[in-house]
């Protein structure tokens, strides 16, 4: 695939976190230790909310869609990072670089929705709870999960169609540990204002309206929560939206740093941190905030295991 004058490039290199030899063999035993725990923590939560009859409810079924979308997210990543770690020439192709932001925006978008949807469910639960099981239905939930993955791929479509179909000629060196539009957009050999825009966009859509939905949520369940006789529910109510609250800001805080501010053509040390932050850290935390300290998760665990 070419031009007369310039072909366009087949693959690029990533430079990575770090080019010193020892602290690329430090990172690696860090990005292992921080997968490995993603995958048992995240595939934990998957089998004991199946397995376990009494965590058969929507609160579980969003963690268990969230907890397959960290999966996809930290595969889709950290295996490639860990690759590179060991290795000089840290090369990906050009098809291998599309997939990976495809992959990335398609769970990553999946993710940011799920999240308003299950804050959602917190505020059914704790501000309507006489309601909760005739508004908060299986096929409701089946719904909101399905409306969740068909909004990240549709982000996922537009943001990786407009971020390919820029030409990519000449340099081939990306400054970051893997393939994302905002640095990838830093190599286009073309005016790039009109990507960006539709990445805003798709940003507002996916990032700034969750968020938005997610705080009316909680600005309504502290509200019923202050107002609750009873200080056990209240310290329930808190402990468990607090969870949510601190994944939210987590997760939220660093897409929105990433995705929502103008793309300046330097990617530094700052962004790549910002980068692992949401990539790698996150859907580690996600299991052990949201439930492997949770009394539910733990009974069930017990149950499973005595059996």
């Amino acid at each position: 695939m070419g031009t007369k004058d310039q072909t366009y490039l087949t693959e690029f290199i990533l430079l990575g976190l770090s080019s010193d030899q020892q602290t690329q063999v430090l990172l690696f035993f860090l990005f292992l230790i921080i997968y490995l725990l993603t995958v048992l923590g995240n595939l934990l939560i998957i089998v004991l909310t199946h397995m376990d009859s009494r965590l058969h409810t929507p609160m579980y079924f969003f963690l268990r869609n969230l907890s397959f979308a960290d999966l996809c997210f930290s595969t889709t990543t950290v295996p490639q990072v860990l690759i590179h770690f060991l290795v000089k020439r840290k090369a990906i192709s050009f098809v291998g670089c599309s997939t990976q932001i495809a992959v990335l925006l398609l769970v990553g978008c999946t993710e940011c929705a799920l999240l308003a949807v299950m804050s959602y469910d917190r505020y059914v639960a704790v501000c309507k709870p006489l309601h909760y099981s005739t508004i908060m239905t299986h096929w409701v939930c089946v719904q909101l999960a399905t409306g969740s993955w068909a909004s990240g791929a549709l982000v996922s479509l537009v943001d990786t169609t407009f971020t390919l179909r820029l030409p990519y000629r000449g340099k081939n060196i990306i400054n970051h540990f893997f393939c994302e539009p905002p640095a990838l957009l830093k190599l286009a050999s073309a005016d790039t204002y009109s990507t960006e825009m539709a990445i805003f966009a798709m940003g507002v859509v996916i990032l700034l309206a969750p968020v938005s939905l997610i705080l009316v949520s909680y600005w309504n369940i502290i509200s019923t929560v202050v107002q609750m006789q009873s200080g056990e529910g209240r310290i329930k109510a808190f402990s468990t939206c607090g969870s949510h609250l601190i994944v939210v800001v987590l997760f939220y805080g660093s897409a929105i740093f990433a995705y929502m501010r103008p793309n300046s053509k330097i990617m530094n040390e700052r962004d790549k941190m910002i980068s692992v932050f949401y990539s790698a850290v996150t859907p580690m935390l996600n299991p052990i905030i949201y439930s492997l300290r949770n009394k539910d998760v733990k009974g069930a665990l017990r149950r499973v295991t005595a059996k």
